[in-house]
Formats: structure tokens, C-alpha cells, sequence
């Protein structure tokens, strides 16, 4: 099972909180790779390698969105 697989089980209620943030953090860096995490249900996407700055934004964003909800 990849992240893709993974997100969408969990999206899908069958594993996992379906609320939970997903982000994924990889290598994949071709075009179309960013669009298929997200729509696959991931929150956000980093590729690697990841710089503390990018990794503290996203996460932010995760903590906001979970607060507003």
C-alpha cells in the first residue's frame, strides 16, 4: 500500500480518522504528481528535499484548518 492507497482508505472510513491532515512528503516531483496526492484527499504536498520553513507553513495551515473545525 502506497500514500495514495493509504489516504484513500482513510478518506473512505475504512482506516483511521477521515478528519485527520494528510500531507505527503516525497520524492515524486513530475508534473501531474502533486495533483494526484491531492486528489487522491491528501491536504498538502511537499517534495523532498523539504526545508524547515516550507514544513512549518503546512504545518500551521493543519493546525489553523483544525482549530477552524
Amino acid at each position: 500500500m502506497d500514500g495514495v492507497e493509504a489516504t484513500r482508505c482513510i478518506r473512505a472510513g475504512r482506516a483511521g480518522d477521515p478528519s485527520i491532515p494528510i500531507v505527503a512528503l516525497t520524492a515524486y516531483v513530475l508534473k501531474g504528481d502533486r495533483d494526484r496526492f491531492l486528489e487522491a484527499g491528501m491536504d498538502d504536498y511537499l517534495s523532498k528535499p523539504i526545508s524547515l520553513e516550507e514544513l512549518d507553513k503546512v504545518l500551521r495551515r493543519m493546525h489553523d484548518r483544525s482549530r477552524d473545525n
